[in-house]
């Protein structure tokens, strides 16, 4: 097999390099399933996530016949999201494929799009480049788009399969999904505690409960985030800067949950966004400027109360193997919780990963927890 890059799959920015040996389509046989190169478009896509937004971080594979006479070694091209301005995934892969994307078969996370945007519609590339048949894991939510482009294809003459391995493709592309279909971020809420749910002493010291690859960690959670709300709260007793330092990607637009008089002009989180209004106000807004995921960073009261209106969509928990060992310490959430147990929320935990000595813990809410993984 010959892989072929054309998109970012170190994750280091639009300018990381691309190595065969990061590849992740190397090695695999002609005979692999659908879900299996689907798999790997999920891969490619989520490598660039950091630096597409507001566009959909899509993953791309061209998938032809072998050049050099092996049968069962299929010469595979792949294809990343651009930033902003620059190519779509299909459109990477198939520039890298060139004249090879002719009866080749394309995998592609998200439908190809049919209109003019900053880009040429990446159904009429593939249509130009012949193609025999394209895969697509979930339709595109955006009203330009909506099955046009599948419509598009399949009246070329494309055979167009959909719905590969839509489970994961649907968790990966989550928060773009939500935007288009709903209008408001994704919202994470991000919580590092005692293994007994503590996130700070009763001198509301906190630093730090986690270690430093959690830390990083978490970094990587607001690069992988457009912007990060606190209250002012926070502000005045952390002074947080709320930048990104131990990974990858971007500063989030800072949200600030007050008047602009609440915190010290001083103050590190400065350039921020003040809003005084309510959190459904603030989610629309967000979503009416592009913003396709938030994360709230607390503290206890910012985090009871998105909870309490049900606005969280996925939970992260960083828990280190430490104890308060008392009730006196600062609980994760604030104010009033479940009166019984029978109006508990309970979720689905879709990920425990150990950090150092710390463990992360994602956990989906009720309704987003759709169907089981693929």
């Amino acid at each position: 097999m010959s892989p072929h890059d054309a998109g970012y799959p170190d994750a280091g920015g639009p300018d990381a390099s691309n190595r065969d040996a990061a590849n992740p389509v190397a090695d695999l046989p002609a005979n692999v399933d659908d879900a299996v190169w689907m798999a790997k478009a999920v891969e490619i896509g989520e490598a660039v996530r950091m630096w597409t937004s507001p566009n959909p971080w899509v993953g791309a594979l061209v998938v032809g016949k072998s050049r050099s006479g092996q049968s069962d070694v299929p010469d595979v091209w792949t294809g990343a999201t651009a930033p902003p301005g620059g190519a779509h995934a299909e459109a990477a892969a198939l520039a890298a494929a060139g004249t090879n994307a002719r009866g080749a078969t394309v995998y592609v996370t998200l439908e190809p799009c049919s209109h003019h945007g900053r880009t040429p519609p990446c159904a009429d590339a593939l249509v130009d480049a012949g193609v025999a048949r394209v895969v697509v894991g979930v339709v595109d939510p955006d009203a330009k788009v909506a099955g046009r482009g599948i419509e598009k294809l399949r009246e070329a003459g494309i055979q167009v399969d959909v719905g590969v391995s839509s489970n994961a493709v649907e968790s990966s592309l989550a928060p773009y999904l939500k935007h288009r279909r709903e209008g408001r971020p994704w919202v994470v809420l991000k919580l590092a505690g005692t293994l007994d749910g503590r996130i700070a002493a009763p001198d509301g010291s906190s630093k730090w409960i986690t270690g430093p690859e959690a830390r990083a960690d978490a970094h990587g959670l607001r690069a992988a985030s457009d912007a990060i709300v606190v209250g002012a709260g926070t502000v005045r007793a952390d002074d947080p800067a709320l930048t990104v330092r131990d990974a990858p990607g971007r500063d989030p637009l800072r949200i600030v949950l007050g008047a602009p008089g609440s915190v010290d002009p001083a103050s590190k989180v400065h350039p921020a966004h003040f809003h005084d209004g309510s959190l459904a106000d603030l989610l629309d807004e967000m979503g009416s400027r592009g913003i396709l995921q938030l994360l709230v960073e607390g503290g206890a009261r910012v985090a009871g109360e998105f909870q309490r209106q049900g606005l969280v969509d996925q939970y992260t928990f960083y828990f280190a193997p430490a104890l308060m060992g008392g009730d006196d310490g600062i609980a994760m959430f604030a104010g009033p919780g479940a009166k019984s147990m029978s109006s508990i929320m309970r979720g689905r935990i879709v990920s425990v990963r150990r950090l150092g000595s710390d463990l992360r813990v994602d956990l989906l809410a009720p309704e987003r927890c759709g169907q089981p993984e693929d």
